[in-house]
């Protein structure tokens, strides 16, 4: 250990000086310097984060480029005139410059409303997914921030990799805001993500290469190419092209067969996230190869891309594409929603993504638009003072009620998203009626099972130790006093367990009774036990923490020595109970009680958000903003109300 603690070092001591000697010669430029990263006072703000906080744009993608591709400006072309006609000509040729950026990523890696043009539905479940939000997701940009911080940067691209192929394949920076990066890069797993793979990878924790190319590239899906061919065929009828030179509506040359798009093993290549220090982070895949479904050779497809999100339950059946305006022949559709545990935090002009909203206005530009004040509706602009002032990309009351009406149609996307969040949750959890043990005047004592309803995996899955799953219970009198209850909230939103900083401080009582499914990291202490821990990161002693390999073989454990999860979940086909004693004192004589009790789903617990607020949210949000939205998206899945009478 010692020897490879000094090799580390030595490393750490080389690469510094190199990255010095790149900076000072003006080839590499730092988006994030380390007293940004854990300034409270920098990046803690309630309100926008100026220019010199936000990242600056990463210079990675342009040192790729070669000069042919870079539009190069001549001394001819910088005017000495330091007035406004210069700064305009200065505006015009760096929107130029992006605008060329931007058309050679394009050419890399089409976006998905490229793809939008003819394959309407699949871009509209996909754009409301938790597939089109792992990128945007200001929580997770946070945390894995925080934990770079906290491992000095050997995360590196760990936890970026899987949220962000396109981004990370550019060249941006891990630590790069999403105003800054490219269209397709914020769009997370986009189309290319998936049907721009030509191999099977195994489980290798997000970490593929995808197949470079424009839209006429050769695309990849689980039947191939002969609905493409007759396309082709009749290139009059549909009106397409496939030479880049030729005007027309653009179309693959060619589709692959890639037969593994519709198996298991290719959502194995992220969904099961092992660290590169032996940490099993996420098993969803693991689980699934050992569950009864597996078994029955159902797929993972077969039950998150049907008719009923989290049951096999078929397919649809339609044209795959609707190619200027001629839909293509009839076969089975799958859904490319993906119902999951969690949903947006964010404004409503930035996710879902839309078209229409991108070609309308920047992402900075929809920050600025005051959703809740009411914007572009006839009560607020009927009532608005004529002296009003609003940012410039809003000040024509025209532009602000076609904003509002991207807005309520991103609205109504939202609403059936968690329709859907709600169907899958429902289909993977069960709750029992109340089974009374024991009443009398001295006391009650009754039990809640919880079952999993799948038997496809554990509930919760995959990112377990930060699924927020969990049972609130109310005792109370028919009068609706209250006599006992588990499973509330302490005013930061969090449950009173012992990542409650409320609890913590000595301000609320620890919920002795609390049912949660929710996993937990334990890290091994300095001398002897271990802790529970938000982030699996321990508290180091060494000057400098990394990531690091273990000097012993985990075959026998499967897990590091220094830290490990405390699985809570339900394995498939099975149930947990919980268990509530309430006193005699707590009855205080009452004997016709209402006992009411809810199955509740969030997707991460605020203590989260605490625990990696030191290094700032992305889009300008504030630590207390992130946990409002957060609270506001918790879910009831299951309700009853039973009656019961003391004898």
């Amino acid at each position: 250990m010692q020897k490879t603690t000094i090799f580390f070092r030595k490393y750490y001591l080389v690469s510094s000086v190199l990255l010095l000697l790149a900076v000072f010669s003006g080839s590499v430029t730092i988006s994030y310097a380390d007293d940004e990263l854990v300034s409270d006072d920098a990046l803690l703000l309630d309100g926008e984060l100026s220019d010199d906080e936000l990242v600056e744009e990463s210079d990675s993608l342009t040192e790729e480029l070669s000069d042919d591709d870079l539009t190069e400006l001549s001394d001819d072309d910088v005017s000495d005139d330091d007035g406004p006609s210069a700064s305009a000509s200065a505006k015009k040729k760096e929107e130029a410059g992006k605008a060329h950026l931007a058309l050679f990523a394009e050419s890399r890696y089409p976006s998905a409303n490229t793809c939008k043009v003819c394959h309407e539905q699949h871009y509209k479940e996909w754009s409301v997914s938790q597939h089109a939000y792992a990128q945007l997701s200001p929580i997770y940009m946070a945390m894995q921030n925080k934990i770079n911080e906290l491992t000095n940067g050997t995360n590196g691209d760990f936890c970026i990799r899987c949220h962000n192929q396109v981004g990370m394949n550019f060249g941006e920076s891990t630590y790069a805001s999403n105003l800054e990066r490219h269209p397709t890069s914020r769009e997370g797993i986009t189309c290319v993500v998936c049907h721009r793979v030509n191999q099977p990878y195994g489980k290798v924790s997000g970490r593929i290469a995808l197949v470079e190319g424009d839209l006429l590239t050769k695309g990849y899906g689980p039947s191939g190419g002969e609905e493409l061919e007759r396309v082709l065929d009749n290139r009059h009828k549909y009106r397409v092209v496939t030479d880049a030179e030729e005007s027309g509506r653009k179309i693959h040359t060619e589709i692959g067969h890639f037969p593994q798009l519709k198996t298991s093993q290719f959502c194995g290549s992220c969904h099961d996230v092992n660290l590169f220090s032996g940490f099993r982070l996420e098993e969803a895949f693991s689980e699934y190869k050992n569950s009864p479904a597996a078994a029955r050779g159902e797929s993972c497809q077969d039950c998150h891309m049907g008719l009923v999100q989290g049951v096999v339950s078929g397919y649809k059946t339609g044209p795959a594409a609707i190619v200027g305006g001629v839909p293509t022949k009839s076969r089975k559709i799958t859904n490319h929603f993906f119902a999951g545990p969690d949903y947006s935090v964010i404004h409503p002009g930035i996710f879902p993504h839309n078209a229409k909203a991108a070609e309308m206005a920047t992402l900075q530009e929809w920050l600025d638009f005051n959703v809740d004040e009411g914007w572009g509706t006839d009560g607020f602009e009927g009532l608005v003072d004529e002296d009003k002032e609003f940012p410039d990309r809003w000040r024509s009351i025209d532009d602000r009620y076609d904003a509002r009406a991207i807005i309520e149609e991103q609205k109504l996307l939202l609403d059936w998203a968690e329709t859907k969040r709600l169907e899958v949750l429902r289909n993977g959890y069960k709750m029992e009626n109340v089974e009374v043990v024991e009443q009398s005047k001295n006391g009650l004592i009754f039990d809640i099972e919880v079952r999993n309803g799948t038997d496809g995996h554990n509930v919760p899955t995959g990112f377990d130790a930060e699924r927020l799953v969990w049972l609130e219970v109310n005792l109370t009198s028919r009068d609706g006093d209250m006599l006992f209850q588990s499973g509330h909230l302490d005013p930061n939103g969090d449950l009173r367990d012992s990542h409650s900083s409320f609890v913590h401080d000595a301000n609320f009582e620890l919920d002795t009774y609390l049912f949660s499914l929710q996993s937990k990291f334990l890290t091994r202490n300095n001398r002897g036990g271990e802790r529970e821990q938000v982030l699996a990161v321990n508290e180091s002693i060494d000057v400098l923490p990394f990531v690091r390999p273990f000097t012993r073989s985990l075959m026998l454990t499967g897990q590091p020595g220094g830290a490990r999860k405390h699985r809570l979940t339900i394995p498939p086909l099975a149930n947990r109970i919980a268990r509530y004693e309430v006193t005699r004192k707590q009855l205080a004589g009452y004997r016709d009680l209402v006992l009411t009790y809810k199955l509740k789903s969030a997707a991460v617990p605020v203590n989260l958000v605490k625990e990696v607020s030191s290094v700032g949210f992305d889009y300008g949000m504030s630590a207390h903003e992130v946990a409002k939205n957060l609270v506001d998206g918790h879910q009831v899945i299951w309700e009853k109300v039973e009656f019961i009478k003391i004898r």
